[in-house]
């Protein structure tokens, strides 16, 4: 049997100005199972997290220059390598920033791409057929380059096999006719392959090839909806001339309704299962497009999801896992296929029946051998519960019967049967479907402003099968309607929120009136971390962090005689910082803006929408928070959720880059910048203390143990 389990959007595609380009050239893995570079049709390379469904950095060429093959990551050097104008190819590691400023290298020829595979060199196949390893290319990029092709022959696909005699194989047309060629490098030989003409002399409309027992298992999916299998030896015998018939085996036929297939693809799974997208469904309406696979032994459909938008044709498979492009998102659907068999394929196993054979012991037991009937009776019993107990959970409704429910139901009978449903004996069977019924809350409750529900939300949203990317309209929505409880639980519960998210909400709370803030209510821990830092620390003269107030800072050795007129100079003349400049509650959500994961180089541009008052007012509760951690009240506060000291300076560090002209320019912020400036210091003299205490420490572990000195002893030691 084979499932798809619920997808997640990787990233939003911009629609390019072509409606048959996709915008994504390739995807290839980054070193492991859960890194994946994306490129872009046009100039932009990207590098994603898969389960945290967050970028980790992005490359892009100048205005005017187009990346024109897939970006790699050679595994060897740690590096990635893409081409740009069809013949310059470019180096670059994963800590630069500015792509223009990487290594590059001018070749002779046009490139088509670039394949690379995990603990191998990359490999460059040129447009006209020649394929080079790349660092006998780099050593000396001027090499003429033959022409292996036809005049007229042009490649539509390619792919490397990594083995322990790699090749390189693609596909070709000229004139109506499909060639397949293998370049093998040990030893380096070059076959050439004829497919067989398809009817109306079709071609090929996608390709794939996986590696099994030395040979290549080659699929090729046709417009009428053929699927056709061949292999080739890995390490086969070369003939002096001609071209070979490549023999296939036609391996599934899939209904195409009317007409023929425009945009599909067909990938390999294992032995048994395709996957195929941009074929229609056997059994759905038209103008549906489905993500499916099939079963190739059996020809039989045993998993389908129907995909929203346009379909490219385009599907990757890495690591049971399956990227999809459709509509303007790039998304990822888990999969897994079992060992089939004619029963599963054809729907007769009960899998309620192998779930009560599997609470039988297939031997005899103790109780057996000891009670013998009675034993008997009692699992009876258990069958008999087992019984009461499934009709008793199928006495709520289902989940197609909630999602009908939702689209017509009133406020309350919906809130009553959804949360009915998740507090089921069977709710984690449910896991899979919380996100479908998630998403039909929040569009019924875009589409009906008078229907909301807070309190289900809320609950679907504590399961913790929820985030971002499976419901992206649930944090708009709780903006909209000023739902901040659900707005916190989303920014602590999502690991997924975009920095464009983050920074709307970051400006609805930091304009929300403190009085409409404190009306709310919130997470009870965050805002018992905020009503303990307000009351508590104040008057505390304890130096953390390389802060204290301003007479500490001086080198005065009376210094700590003075805290009587220190604490009352304080009380007189508050100093900057030592209160809260916004509300507690308002407080406790900017807390959890601070708090959510981001990357410096996408929050950036979405800071610069901040007004300056906005800025400096954020920037004054940064300024408390951090006066108030440097005492002594922020250690016994531990336990509770609150920002730490470095995301407080990191938060700062943002600010201060996205609007950095415009405080200097504006007065009501010179005293804050001054502040600030003085944070730098303390923090500059803290690092500096430590530097001396490591010093120090060392010292005494280079120290020998004393030996047996008796019950005391008096020992000077010298350190410097």
């Amino acid at each position: 049997m084979a499932a798809l389990y619920e997808g997640f959007t990787l990233s939003e595609i911009l629609q390019a100005q072509n409606g048959a380009d996709s915008g994504i050239q390739g995807i290839e893995l980054d070193g492991d199972s859960d890194h994946v570079v994306v490129t872009d049709s046009t100039r932009s390379v990207t590098l994603y997290k898969v389960s945290d469904q967050k970028p980790l950095g992005s490359w892009t060429v100048k205005q005017g220059q187009v990346l024109t093959s897939p970006a790699v990551f050679n595994s060897q050097t740690k590096e990635f390598v893409a081409v740009s104008d069809n013949k310059v190819i470019r180096v670059w590691k994963e800590e630069e920033i500015h792509l223009d400023k990487a290594f590059k290298a001018t070749v002779t020829a046009d490139i088509w791409r670039v394949h690379s595979s995990p603990a191998t060199e990359p490999v460059v196949l040129f447009q006209r057929g020649a394929v080079r390893l790349l660092d006998s290319l780099l050593s000396a990029p001027q090499q003429p380059i033959e022409d292996v092709l036809a005049e007229e022959e042009v490649i539509r696909w390619s792919m490397n096999i990594g083995a322990d005699s790699r090749c390189v194989i693609f596909a070709t047309e000229l004139r109506g006719e499909n060639f397949v060629y293998v370049q093998r490098f040990m030893p380096n030989t070059l076959q050439k392959y004829r497919l067989e003409q398809e009817g109306q002399s079709l071609s090929p409309l996608s390709f794939s090839a996986t590696l099994k027992d030395e040979h290549i298992s080659l699929l090729f999916l046709y417009p009428n909806g053929c699927v056709y299998q061949s292999a080739v030896a890995v390490r086969g015998q070369v003939m002096e001339e001609g071209v070979q018939a490549l023999p296939r085996s036609l391996l599934l036929r899939l209904p195409v309704g009317e007409g023929q297939l425009g945009a599909a693809s067909a990938v390999a799974l294992d032995e048994a299962h395709v996957a195929v997208v941009g074929v229609p469904h056997p059994s759905a309406g038209a103008g549906k497009d489905f993500l499916c696979i099939w079963n190739t032994n059996f020809q039989t459909l045993q998993a389908g999801k129907e995909m929203s938008g346009k379909i490219y044709g385009q599907l990757w498979n890495y690591f049971g896992r399956l990227f999809i492009r459709h509509g303007k998102s790039l998304s990822v659907v888990p999969y897994e296929c079992q060992k089939s068999s004619l029963a599963a394929a054809l729907g007769k196993l009960s899998q309620t029946a192998s779930e009560e054979f599997k609470t039988i012991s297939p031997g005899p037991s103790w109780t057996t051998l000891l009670q013998g009937d009675q034993a008997q009776s009692a699992r009876v019993e258990t069958r008999k519960s087992k019984i009461t107990r499934k009709s008793q959970s199928s006495l709520g409704l289902s989940v197609d019967q909630a999602l009908e429910l939702i689209k017509t139901a009133p406020v309350e009978e919906v809130q009553k049967e959804v949360e009915a449903l998740l507090f089921r004996g069977d709710a984690q069977d449910l896991q899979s479907s919380m996100g479908t019924l998630a998403c039909h809350l929040v569009a019924r409750c875009q589409a009906e402003p008078a229907f909301y529900t807070p309190g289900t939300l809320a609950q679907l949203v504590h399961t913790l099968c929820l985030s971002h990317s499976v419901c992206p309209d649930l944090l708009l929505l709780a903006l909209e309607k000023k739902d901040y409880f659900l707005c916190q639980l989303c920014l602590q519960l999502f690991p997924d929120v975009p920095e464009a998210i983050t920074c709307a909400c970051l400006k609805t709370f930091i304009s929300v009136p403190d009085g409409d803030a404190e009306m709310v209510s919130l997470e009870p821990d965050s805002v018992s971390f905020m009503e303990a830092l307000v009351a508590g620390g104040r008057g505390q003269g304890t130096i953390q962090n390389g802060f204290s107030p301003a007479p500490y800072e001086e080198d005065s050795c009376d210094a700590h005689t003075q805290d009587k007129l220190v604490e009352k100079e304080k009380q007189d003349n508050p100093q900057p910082g030592d209160t809260c400049p916004i509300g507690l509650h308002k407080a406790v959500l900017l807390n959890e803006v601070l708090q959510t994961p981001y990357s410096d180089n996408f929050l950036l541009p979405h800071l610069k929408d901040l007004t300056a008052q906005q800025v400096i007012l954020f920037l004054q509760y940064l300024q408390f928070l951090y006066v108030k951690y440097s005492q002594d009240a922020y250690t016994q506060m531990a336990g509770l959720r609150s920002p730490t000291m470095t995301q407080i300076m990191d938060w700062v560090c943002l600010l201060l880059d996205a609007h950095f002209t415009v405080l200097v320019m504006a007065p009501e912020s010179k005293g804050l910048l001054l502040s600030l400036h003085s944070f730098v210091k303390s923090q500059v003299r803290l690092f500096s203390e430590l530097g001396k205490i490591e010093g120090s420490l060392q010292e005494l572990h280079k120290m020998k143990a004393s030996k047996d000195v008796g019950q005391y002893s008096i020992e000077v030691i010298e350190l410097f």
